[in-house]
């Protein structure tokens, strides 16, 4: 009898010989170690299926999941494009990414498919901001007691919360636990370490949810593999105005002072004269790490990474980009605005000079609480972050977005959009890009706003 088990993170096969390779898919190899065949834990469907398909008799020892003993006790009628992306989603045999903008109600429809298959499941996210709002949200909708594993925490339920971090170091040991797994934020999985959870869980439903699969480096491609394909995708000019609020984007090019510019031009000359006398291309995938190397091995490359940092300074905190926030704040003085910086100087910087609270990454998560908690009360109508923010958290009442400065990714600018999306009486957002005119930061503007969302 062939008998399938699950050992830290991976299955091993017993029962068959060497030369029965023809039985099981390619993911199967034989360990001379424990003389049997040995696959990642995520090919355990491929493997049922196929001694299915050729009426193989096995024993299942791997399997360590159970059925969910209650389904919903809050019902709510989903959006159709919520009932589309669940329906596209079991169509696929419950395997797949939904791709849906920030706001729209994307942990909605993970609800439903955990209701659907009514397996134990493991949310996976990547803060542990989020994962608190997935434990209420699980523990409301479900009415049950929710594990957590991660902060510090260690305990299990059919229904589990944990961190990217956290089932990277222990789905050795649980990936046989669940049926479904449900990343969130799952642009993150495709990272060379993360990938790793996912091979070593044997969940035979899989659901991705993201805004922005998309990465930089390409490794995007591998989510069909980790997750499943995309099985439905929406974007956020097809929903804004019936279930995403309206918005407006403005990028205002503002023009640096004539002592603004000099420094600016004189700073780049250095950067610039550097690059090209070492033969660096930024254009090129490896320009940035050449220019890293090169810079750290001579005091005229140490000058001229100073010069990088200092041009770039320059770029993201104008004063002159200051006297036009304080125009803004002003002009929507009473209504919810966050403010968004790349760097945290100038978050602290901002904080300072206009007496708003600021949450940045050495922000204690109790403060942090509170701080979002007033500015949801309307007690504070402003706050200023770097980028903690960009991802998963709810502040529907938040309408005015300020980018002060920020990186040339198209993720972190459609993140950043979403964060004022969240639909809300008859509010119409607004959306600032303050880009300093005539500097590489216009560059980076055109960059990051290659997305329908700007179109």
């Amino acid at each position: 009898m062939i008998r399938l088990s699950f050992v830290g993170g991976t299955l091993e096969i017993h029962g068959l010989e060497l030369t029965d390779v023809n039985k099981l898919p390619e993911s199967c190899v034989w360990d001379v170690r424990t003389l049997c065949f040995r696959a990642p834990a995520s090919a355990y469907v491929s493997i049922v299926l196929g001694l299915i398909e050729q009426k193989i008799k096995y024993e299942d020892s791997a399997r360590k999941y159970g059925d969910l003993q209650t389904g919903f006790v809050v019902h709510r009628e989903p959006r159709s494009y919520q009932k589309e992306a669940l329906d596209a989603w079991r169509k696929a045999r419950g395997r797949g990414l939904v791709v849906l903008p920030t706001g729209s109600g994307k942990s909605h429809v993970a609800l439903m498919a955990i209701d659907a298959v009514r397996r134990d499941t493991l949310v996976v996210a990547p803060t542990l901001d989020l994962v608190a709002q997935w434990y209420t949200l699980l523990e409301t909708s479900f009415r049950v007691q929710v594990g957590v594993v991660g902060g510090g925490e260690y305990r299990l339920a059919p229904l589990t919360v944990t961190t990217y971090d956290s089932a990277l170091i222990h789905m050795e040991n649980l990936g046989a636990r669940f049926g479904l797994i449900v990343f969130d934020e799952c642009h993150h999985l495709p990272g060379q370490a993360y990938s790793t959870s996912a091979e070593s869980s044997l969940a035979p439903y899989r659901l991705g949810l993201t805004a922005t699969p998309e990465r930089s480096d390409g490794r995007h491609a591998l989510l069909d593999g980790l997750i499943g394909p995309q099985v439905y995708r929406r974007n956020i000019g097809e929903l804004a105005g019936e279930y995403l609020a309206d918005y407006t984007v403005e990028t205002i090019m503002v023009d640096l002072t004539p002592d603004e510019r000099t420094a600016y031009d004189a700073a780049r000359l250095v950067y610039r004269e550097f690059i090209k006398s070492q033969g660096i291309s930024m254009w090129r995938p490896d320009g940035w790490a050449q220019f890293v190397i090169q810079s750290s091995m001579s005091a005229s490359g140490r000058k001229a990474m100073k010069a990088y940092q200092d041009q770039k300074m320059i770029a993201f905190a104008a004063p002159s980009k200051l006297q036009y926030i304080e125009y803004l704040l002003h002009r929507h003085r009473g209504e919810q605005t966050l403010m968004f910086t790349e760097r945290n100087a100038t978050a602290y910087d901002l904080s300072l000079k206009f007496l708003v609270p600021i949450i940045t990454h050495q922000t204690k998560v109790s403060e942090r609480v509170e701080i979002l908690k007033k500015f949801g009360e309307g007690v504070y109508n402003v706050v200023v972050t770097s980028k903690v923010l960009n991802e998963g958290v709810d502040l529907p009442g938040a309408g005015i977005g300020i980018i002060i400065s920020g990186s040339g990714s198209v993720r972190e600018h459609v993140q950043r959009l979403g964060r004022i999306l969240r639909k809300n009486k008859s509010k119409r957002a607004i959306l600032y890009e303050l880009v300093a005119n005539d500097t590489s930061e216009v560059f980076t503007s055109t960059r990051r706003r290659e997305h329908d969302a700007y179109s």
